[in-house]
């Protein structure tokens, strides 16, 4: 499986709204931005068309309009993105990136117990 372009923040954004929405033309990813996201439709058939080309997103032509569909799993992109991240700021290191969520963000009661399940079945 060969990696893929990393993403700006702004393609990620455009790329979870047709995950979510299972396929989607433009207009359709335009009307699904937060109301407090100010988007023109050429931006986002911009961004649509980034991702296709990068392999994030499968396009077709139905009609008159484009109709996008994801070409890989969220999981897929999420463990590129940790995965780089990891890299770059913790040298690849897991354990400094943990202890940095664990101490620096509160974590509910449900959380934890999730976290010991999590590490219960690694031990295992």
């Amino acid at each position: 499986m060969t990696p893929l372009p990393p993403l700006p923040k702004s393609e990620l954004e455009i790329a979870r709204l047709v995950w979510d929405l299972g396929q989607a033309t433009v207009r359709q990813v335009a009307d699904a931005l937060p109301s407090d996201r100010k988007l023109d439709f050429f931006t986002v058939q911009t961004y649509l068309r980034r991702l296709a080309a990068k392999g994030y997103l499968a396009v077709e032509r139905e009609g008159r309009a484009n109709v996008y569909r994801p070409r890989v799993r969220p999981k897929r992109v999420l463990k590129e993105i940790v995965d780089s991240f990891l890299n770059q700021a913790f040298q690849g290191q897991a354990m400094p990136l943990v202890q940095h969520l664990v101490e620096e963000h509160r974590l509910s009661e449900q959380e934890i117990v999730e976290l010991k399940q999590a590490l219960d079945r690694l031990s295992e």
